[in-house]
Formats: structure tokens, C-alpha cells, sequence
């Protein structure tokens, strides 16, 4: 079920994040480019000291505990998210009615 999920992550083309169970590490914001018998090629940036590093790893499918992508990112702090006025009714965030806080 594993190898279905990274397949189907690869060929969405999206990022993702990787647990290699093995070398207990996590890759982060990594892009899957290649699927091969029981190899997934990976590739990935790293900050190493002061350098930008680009890596490319071939990892077995056996390596591999978990995977992670992410689904969305929201600012932290008071910000009020814009909302669009084409955004259809059912995907907007409620407005909290003060009523609702008195409780």
C-alpha cells in the first residue's frame, strides 16, 4: 500500500516529506523524481553550514517508515485570512458570532 502512495505522490509531481526508518532521519520538502523496482530516487536541498547543499538519494522502499506531504500552510498570528468572493459558500470560514464566546 506504501509503494501505491509514493507512486501516486510521484505522479502528482508534489513535495513531500520522508522517514527512513533505517537511519532514523526525516527528509524534508523533498521531490520524488523516479520510481524503479524497489528504488525511489529523491531529490532535496539541505542549509549545511552556511552552504545550500542539493542532494539526489536512491532509496529502497524498504527504507522508508513514512511519508508526509502537506496538505496546507496558514500565517500564524492575528491575521484575518482572505476570503474570496468566488470561493463557494460551503469552503468559507464561519464568522464567529458573539453569542457563541458568552457560553
Amino acid at each position: 500500500m506504501l509503494h501505491r502512495k509514493i507512486y501516486q505522490l510521484y505522479s502528482d509531481g508534489q513535495e513531500v516529506c520522508l522517514f527512513l526508518r533505517d537511519q532514523q532521519r526525516w527528509i524534508e520538502r523533498a521531490k520524488i523524481t523516479d520510481i524503479e523496482g524497489d528504488l525511489v530516487t529523491v531529490r532535496y536541498e539541505s542549509d549545511e553550514e552556511d552552504e545550500l547543499c542539493a542532494w539526489e538519494e536512491m532509496i529502497r522502499l524498504e527504507s522508508i517508515g513514512s511519508i508526509q506531504r502537506k496538505l496546507a500552510a496558514v500565517p500564524r498570528g492575528n491575521i484575518e485570512p482572505l476570503v474570496s468572493e468566488d470561493c463557494p459558500e460551503v469552503e468559507r470560514f464561519p464568522n464567529p458570532s458573539p453569542d457563541t464566546n458568552a457560553e
